[in-house]
């Protein structure tokens, strides 16, 4: 005997958590679109790399969050004729741009940078960097704070806070790095001070690089069907020896995966075939969807109690 459920939310409005996470990505466009231009300009004005760079990075961010709203909305939309698993594959997708993309900003700024230092270094002003960094990396980590405040169950969210707090710890770098060139002006070492701006980026994507390999990683996991995290797995652990438990049952075989806030879990139980009814089989599957919904996900629940094993061996 085989069953199915699908635990989702009705397919009207979106629910709660994708209306959190729409207002979510709403306002980390906007936060950066305004901050975007403003890095540039004082950038570009100040003639200071390590801004323009911040510029860049936060420009390629808004232009993810746009991505990333787009694949909001399309998820919440549910199933359609022609996705009638949803379209849920749009978040990993986006993810692993967002990847991909941070790590070519990062590229591309390390070898501007090594060309700066190669030609001799590049004059700044401590000061605008000081004022500059210390005012980015309070937008930034109060961004991140609220973003995970509002939406902490969204995977989309999570990227757009992984980019928040990767500029925040680069404008914080900002200030640590003009008052390395003060220290140095002041005593006269302007020019070893010349080679700040191009340090500085260097140093800045050195930090940066775990964003972008967690993103693909990520991405990539749940794109080949991979098996979720480990606070996931482990709560679906969980739910399944309560439920096998309460029923008396054999340890099962599950497989699970997780894509976008889809969770596909399959449990296969053995029992003796004359023991069993399919209105009883429909509790065992209610209980495992009802064990699962504290996840806060969309549950893909298939429960299957067969005699054979060899069924889904």
């Amino acid at each position: 005997m085989t069953s199915e459920q699908k635990s989702a939310a009705p397919s009207g409005a979106p629910s709660g958590p994708l209306r959190s996470e729409g207002r979510a990505l709403r306002v980390s466009l906007w936060v950066s679109a305004f901050s975007a231009a403003g890095a540039l300009i004082v950038g570009l004005v100040s003639g200071t790399r390590i801004i323009v760079f911040d510029g860049a990075y936060m420009g390629i961010g808004l232009i993810l969050s746009a991505v990333s709203l787009t694949a909001s909305s399309a998820s919440a939309s549910g199933p359609t004729r022609r996705f009638p698993f949803g379209r849920d594959a749009l978040t990993p997708l986006v993810v692993l741009i967002q990847g991909i993309a941070v790590a070519a900003t990062l590229l591309v700024a390390a070898g501007d940078a090594v060309l700066v230092l190669r030609d001799g270094g590049a004059p700044v002003s401590p000061f605008i960097i000081a004022m500059y960094g210390a005012i980015t990396a309070a937008i930034g980590f109060l961004v991140a704070w609220w973003m995970r405040r509002a939406a902490p169950d969204s995977d989309l969210a999570g990227a757009e806070v992984a980019q928040w707090r990767a500029g925040a710890i680069l404008s914080v770098m900002m200030v640590l790095g003009a008052g390395v060139a003060l220290v140095l002006q002041a005593r006269g070492l302007e020019d070893v001070a010349l080679y700040v701006d191009p340090v500085l980026v260097l140093i800045a994507c050195l930090i940066l690089a775990y964003i972008p390999i967690g993103l693909i990683r990520t991405g990539l996991n749940e794109l080949l069907e991979g098996a979720p995290s480990k606070e996931i797995d482990a709560a679906i652990t969980d739910a399944v020896r309560s439920v096998r438990e309460h029923y008396g049952l054999q340890e099962p075989l599950v497989r699970s995966g997780k894509v976008g806030r889809k969770l596909y879990v399959e449990v296969d139980f053995v029992v003796a075939g004359t023991d069993w009814n399919v209105g009883e089989e429909d509790s065992v599957r209610r209980a495992v969807v009802a064990a699962l919904e504290p996840l806060g996900l969309d549950v893909w629940a298939y429960v299957s109690l067969t005699a054979d094993p060899e069924l889904f061996e």
